[in-house]
């Protein structure tokens, strides 16, 4: 009888754990960056901020459709190279990921794109910025952050504004970053009535700028332009200090990290590097970033780079929405994540157009003082 008993408790037991298991939901989530590479310090920083962000909704408890989620993250490296990208992108469709957050770059953001939207796979970037992401009429294609005609037109218009700009140079590294934010800092430039005195081009794996840089000194510039990443923009000063080109730098998003005085190896002059994040945060939003950075800080034991605050945001969104439709499954969510409205994140109020661009998207610009990254202004 007891033996009876016993088979009848542990039937029971394993009907009980199998109907458990069966109430939880798995999620995977996908992140990919440059995990490995020059800039590999920008893609960690993102992958981070989708660990933390995939921890804490755990720790809440969500659930979906009435089954508690168990979140889950799938991260892969593109290395910053778009055949990388796109190879790492088809790896999470095989793996059946329910949304993707990345790539971090707009060269491996744009192709990836495709693969992401053929599979149905929604995919919100924290950091591509070039416009030409969220304008192939992909239904999938979200961004968290302004795109380089603002960023970029910005920058060009501050160049000749209020850094008094007389005589303005550009290069820029060729990628589709780098290359799409000078195009348009050229056009904030002129639309200024500022002066472009000549243009110049690199590549993102570059390290000798002599050539180039001899080229613009001649033209006495007042202002430098540099399109592309801190990796290439620090070596940069270096080489500028060296041939005593004296002019202030500009950059976008990506220069504008922690790393760049590093990688600059104290060449910078205070004030001299201006460069615009594309995000931007005040007010109460400033209070919930800084909580997000100094818990990033405390868990990781390293400063927050640029947009780890914009994938926790965009990993939550993504979950947001899938709440909000009782579902994981990519088709039955989409619909509701295309219509994300008023959602509170860490780094703002986050809409989207019908486009899946950020509505109302901000910018920060910076500068640099004693080797550390001061706030100059949020711009709208």
């Amino acid at each position: 009888m007891q033996v009876k008993l016993n088979v009848i408790v542990g039937a029971v037991a394993v009907v009980l754990s199998g109907t458990a298991m069966a109430q939880e939901l798995v999620v995977k989530i996908g992140h990919v960056g440059p995990t490995s590479g020059a800039i590999a310090h920008l893609g960690k920083d993102n992958e981070l901020g989708a660990r933390l962000a995939i921890e804490d909704l755990n720790a809440k408890g969500v659930t979906i459709g009435g089954k508690k989620a168990k979140f889950e993250l799938l991260a892969e490296d593109d290395a910053g190279d778009p055949k990388q990208g796109t190879a790492a992108a088809q790896k999470l469709v095989d793996s059946k990921v329910n949304g993707v957050v990345g790539h971090l770059n707009s060269g491996t953001s744009i192709p990836a794109s495709k693969v992401y939207s053929d599979a149905g796979i929604p995919q919100i970037s924290p950091s591509a910025t070039n416009p030409k992401f969220t304008r192939n009429g992909y239904k999938t294609t979200f961004r968290v952050v302004a795109d380089d005609v603002h960023l970029g037109g910005t920058l060009g218009k501050y160049a000749v504004k209020e850094l008094k700009g007389k005589n303005i140079a550009v290069i820029d590294d060729r990628t589709a970053y780098g290359q799409g934010v000078a195009d348009e800092f050229e056009k904030g430039v002129k639309g200024a009535g500022g002066k472009i005195v000549g243009r110049e081009f690199t590549n993102d794996k570059a390290t000798d700028f002599t050539a180039i840089l001899t080229s613009i000194k001649a033209k006495k510039p007042d202002v430098v332009f540099f399109g592309g990443m801190d990796a290439v923009a620090g070596p940069m000063l270096r080489q500028m200090k060296q041939l005593g080109i004296e002019a202030k730098f500009m950059g976008g998003d990506g220069i504008c990290s922690g790393e760049l005085p590093k990688l600059a190896a104290g060449t910078m002059g205070d004030g001299q590097v201006v460069c615009a994040e594309a995000g931007g945060v005040e007010g109460d939003a400033k209070k919930s970033t800084d909580a997000f950075k100094a818990k990033f800080k405390d868990k990781y034991k390293v400063d927050v780079q640029i947009y780890a605050p914009y994938v926790y945001d965009a990993v939550n969104v993504l979950a947001a929405a899938m709440v909000k439709a009782g579902s994981s499954e990519p088709a039955k969510y989409l619909p509701v994540l295309a219509k994300t409205e008023g959602y509170k994140g860490v780094t703002g109020t986050i809409s989207f157009d019908n486009k899946g661009d950020i509505k109302n998207g901000a910018l920060t610009l910076f500068t640099y003082k004693a080797g550390n990254r001061e706030q100059i202004a949020v711009v709208r």
